[in-house]
C-alpha cells in the first residue's frame, strides 16, 4: 500500500473509519515532508514554466520587464 491512494482506499483496505485513515495518512505524510530536506539552489537555474497575471491592459511597460532571480546574492 502506498501514500498515493485515496484515504478512501486506505480505510478500505485496513478496515478503518475513513477519519481514522485519514488522521493516519495527514501524520505519515506530515512524517515524509519534515524529513526531507529542502535543496539550496545556486548558480543559474533554469524555469520551466512562468504564470502571468491578467490585469496590465494598456500598461505593457509593466508585462515587458525582464525578471532575473539572483540565487547566489551577487
Amino acid at each position: 500500500m502506498g501514500l498515493n491512494l485515496s484515504n478512501r482506499q486506505i480505510a478500505h483496505e485496513l478496515g478503518l473509519n475513513e477519519d481514522d485513515a485519514q488522521d493516519m495518512t495527514r501524520n505519515l505524510r506530515q512524517g515524509v515532508v519534515d524529513a526531507s530536506t529542502t535543496p539550496t539552489l545556486a548558480g543559474t537555474v533554469e524555469i520551466d514554466e512562468v504564470y502571468l497575471i491578467a490585469g496590465h491592459k494598456g500598461q505593457s511597460d509593466l508585462v515587458k520587464k525582464n525578471i532575473v532571480l539572483d540565487v547566489d546574492g551577487d
